[in-house]
């Protein structure tokens, strides 16, 4: 038997020293992973290829593909004409560009909208895929050049790139942390604020150990052809101050106007979050809100601080506090910009307010109110003196903006002003401005008021309504220096009035409507009443019986005036007290401001020495005058001494015996305010002593007959 045979095992090949088996499980491990894995890891290893690629090459090869890209996608045209440089160094995104433009829409006045010698930039690459803000680190730019412009017609502007006919976005700046900047200039150009602004900037090396650098800049313009000028200085952190602000310095100045800002920046060009301290002092606040475009009432010198900071779109003004002639003010602002127009929000309050501060907010001159005081008020015109402010409102400003304000006063520093506690809500809606309320204590009554004034159209139509609550006579007779002792009457008044014109004293004196004052059930000094009565009898016999302070009983009282066309008539002057009847007639113009009126008292019981003659009122608002000796009361005397004459000396005093037949009169209408045809005597029965009573005088000095004969039309009570 054969023996078997045995076939050896294949030979083995020579195993090979090195990376062989290495590789082998390598691509073992590869294989393994699954798809997702390597597919994530590609990805990775390409990024870096490019990386590597972009890092060793600088990007220069990109030059042509951007320039083509950024111009295509911004129609704009973009050229880099030197050196190029795009890449990662080595997270940040590094772009150098020399020679580089960026051209203006064809309507600018330049053709540039941007140029520079050089930028060298880091940028963020995260910012520039997610958020709304591009955040370069670091920038470096040498001999910039800015041209920010809006068009005529305020649609488009320079910075808006993509569509032509694009409307005009507001300006979004990136968030630059640190720059460095030399030669640089900024020009704007807004012609529907009429504004023009040529700044330049340059980078200042400092020598301290907090800061790097200083970029101070520095410029003039005009705004509504006012010239300003700006200087300042950015003081931007180095690297070694981790998350360091940046330091703002600025002054603008035009003519007495000066602000005054300093603060921290979260960036070289971020103002949202901004921590930033304010001080503005002037001759007036209406010049320093002129270059907000909102019109403003004249005040006189101010001083003020604040901080400010921007949040959104919103511009916010924080303990603001300062003073404005001799008053103080303090509270908060915002300022914003809602659908393209600006709106001023405002809460307000002063503690102290000076009479003759309030001067300048009415239309009075505070340059004048500055050198005159209280005596600035009154001017002449035409030989006569005029106390109505007559200063035009801004109706082109006020058109231009928005506001809502509320201020509070708590006391009135003047001499005899009663006033207190002072508030007034304004709202500023396109054109339409209301004062609405307006309130103010005032000797222990109170005022509250509504005030329109509708600019809308032309002319400039205002509504007055203005109401005092019930107010005790003694304490108003009191603030104004007269003693109050046997005083108890109260006294409660409404002027409802509307007029046209731009100012308060064309307003007024085209006004419609009616003024009345109404005087309840109370008692009055006699001093008061018998010397206005000329009632000589009656006062001496108290003066001699030691009376002078018995109280007179008032039944009731009314005031009342109809105004047409600035002029008022008297209808009526009635008040009934205990032993006389007094009525008036007459009246007063807004026109001229003249006064002509005659008040007679007649009594309900028997007098030997009576005037019976009318007291006048004349002279003009500023320099009214007092008639006690009438013609009436002349040709009595006459009469008297024509009497002692023919008979004895005692038939001469016959001409001053007063009967006592004045009729009393029913409070009812005299109460709610009605007009004079409404009056009647206790007896039922229309009275035919008032309302028969001349008007004021016009211009010309004769009676206005439509006047007279709109005294004697009926009107609607007002109480």
């Amino acid at each position: 038997m054969a023996d078997p045979v045995i076939s050896s095992p294949p030979a083995t090949p020579p195993q090979r020293s090195g990376m062989r088996p290495h590789l082998h499980a390598a691509q073992e491990r590869w294989r393994r992973l699954p798809l997702a894995a390597r597919i994530i890891l590609w990805i990775v290893f390409a990024i870096f290829l490019i990386w590597l690629i972009l890092f060793v090459t600088k990007g220069r090869f990109l030059k042509s593909p951007f320039q083509r890209i950024v111009s295509s996608s911004l129609q704009r045209d973009v050229r880099v004409n030197g050196d190029f440089q795009l890449y990662f160094a080595p997270i940040r995104i590094k772009f150098l560009a020399d020679g580089f433009s960026i051209s203006n829409p064809k309507w600018a006045s330049q053709p540039y909208l941007f140029r520079a010698d050089r930028i060298d930039a880091r940028i963020s690459p995260f910012s520039l895929i997610f958020g709304d803000k591009r955040r370069i680190t670091q920038l470096l730019l040498q001999k910039g050049a800015a041209d920010l412009e809006w068009s005529r017609d305020g649609k488009t502007n320079t910075w808006t790139m993509g569509d032509p006919n694009k409307k005009g976005e507001p300006l979004e700046m990136p968030v630059v942390q640190r720059a460095l900047i030399a030669g640089t200039t900024l020009r704007y150009r807004d012609p529907r604020l009429f504004l023009s602004a040529d700044l330049a900037f340059d980078t200042v090396r400092a020598q301290n150990t907090q800061f790097a650098h200083d970029i101070r800049f520095r410029g003039n313009g005009t705004m509504r052809d006012i010239p300003f000028t700006v200087r300042g200085g950015l003081l931007a952190p180095n690297e070694t101050i981790t998350g360091g602000r940046n330091q703002l310095v600025a002054e603008a100045v035009s003519g007495g106007t000066r602000v005054n800002v300093a603060g921290t920046l979260p960036g070289a060009t971020v103002l949202e979050g901004s921590d930033l301290k304010v001080v503005a002092t002037g001759p007036n606040m209406s010049l320093l809100f002129d270059f907000l475009g909102a019109a403003l009432p004249d005040t006189r010198r101010y001083r003020f601080t604040s901080d400010l900071t921007k949040a959104g779109e919103e511009w916010r003004f924080t303990r603001l506090k300062g003073r404005f002639g001799d008053s103080d003010l303090a509270g908060k602002m915002t300022v914003s910009q809602l659908g393209g127009r600006l709106l001023i929000k405002a809460d307000l309050a002063t503690d102290t307010l000076d009479m003759i501060d309030v001067g300048p907010f009415i239309g009075y001159d505070p340059v004048q109110l500055d050198a005159k005081g209280s005596a600035a008020v009154v001017k002449t015109v035409a030989g006569r003196p005029r106390l109505l402010p007559d200063a035009p409102l801004r109706i082109e400003a006020i058109r231009r903006f928005d506001a809502i304000v509320n201020y509070k006063v708590r006391t009135v520093r003047g001499r005899n002003i009663p006033l207190s506690n002072i508030g007034v809500a304004l709202k500023l809606d396109k054109s339409l401005m209301t004062l609405s309320p307006l309130t103010f204590d005032m000797a222990g009554g109170f005022v509250s008021s509504d005030i329109s004034i509708n600019a809308r159209g032309a002319p400039v139509k205002t509504t007055y309504d203005i109401r005092l609550s019930p107010t005790p006579m003694g304490k108003l007779l009191g603030s104004w220096g007269v003693e109050e002792a046997g005083t108890s009457g109260t006294i409660k008044a409404r002027v409802l009035l509307t007029g046209l014109g731009d100012s308060v004293h064309e307003s007024l004196a085209s006004s419609n409507g009616r003024i009345a004052i109404i005087l309840p059930a109370g008692s009055m000094w006699a001093r008061n009443v018998q010397l206005s009565e000329i009632d000589i009898g009656t006062f001496a016999q108290k003066m001699f019986e030691d009376k002078l302070k018995e109280p007179v009983q008032i039944n009731c009282g009314l005031l009342a005036f109809s105004v047409r066309g600035g002029v008022a008539a008297a209808d009526p002057i009635l008040i009934d007290t205990r032993k006389n009847v007094m009525v008036g007639r007459g009246g007063f113009s807004f026109r001229n401001e003249s006064l002509d009126l005659a008040f007679r008292a007649d009594s309900k019981k028997f007098s030997l020495f009576a005037g019976q003659s009318p007291v006048g009122i004349g002279g003009y608002f500023a320099k009214p005058s007092i008639a006690a000796i009438s013609p009436e009361l002349l040709g009595r005397a006459g009469a008297g001494l024509g009497l002692s004459l023919v008979g004895t000396p005692l038939a001469g005093l016959l001409a001053f015996v007063d009967v006592g037949d004045a009729k009393g009169a029913a409070c009812g209408p005299v109460l709610a305010g009605a007009q004079a045809t409404a009056q009647r005597t206790t007896k039922g029965e229309p009275r035919d002593d008032v309302g028969q009573g001349t008007t004021a005088k016009s211009e010309s000095g004769k009676t206005d007959r439509n006047e007279r004969k709109s005294q004697r039309k009926k009107f609607l009570g007002i109480f």
